[in-house]
């Protein structure tokens, strides 16, 4: 069973920075990609950036392209998004999610970590 388990979450003014962790477990893990998302209060769950894990492509939502970068850790496990220049709204619950094909949806998420950005 693959397990995500999502830190670093927190309260940051805006102009700051912040860095969230994905640790992922699982026997024989292997994902094909890795995403984050992110849900506002009163809205939809929406995609911030992904990650391909063998090659390291990536691709972002415009609203953060510039700002944020996803990176990962094979030999960890574990993928990182570096988040400069907060703005309040990147107010969200930040989830990180794994596939194990190159398309489709992701069958595996973690539990979420809280990011607040004070004006």
């Amino acid at each position: 069973q693959v397990q995500l388990v999502e830190s670093g979450g927190g309260l940051v003014q805006a102009g700051g920075s912040l860095r969230l962790s994905c640790a992922a477990s699982g026997r024989s893990f292997k994902p094909v990609t890795m995403g984050w998302f992110r849900q506002a209060p009163g809205k939809e769950r929406e995609f911030v950036g992904s990650i391909s894990w063998s090659g390291g492509s990536t691709s972002y939502a415009d609203s953060v392209k510039g700002r944020f970068t996803v990176s990962r850790d094979n030999a960890k496990s574990t993928m990182y998004l570096q988040m400069n220049s907060l703005k309040p709204e990147d107010t969200a619950v930040y989830y990180c999610a794994a596939r194990l094909i190159s398309f489709g949806s992701y069958p595996y998420w973690g539990q979420g970590t809280q990011v607040t950005v004070s004006s």
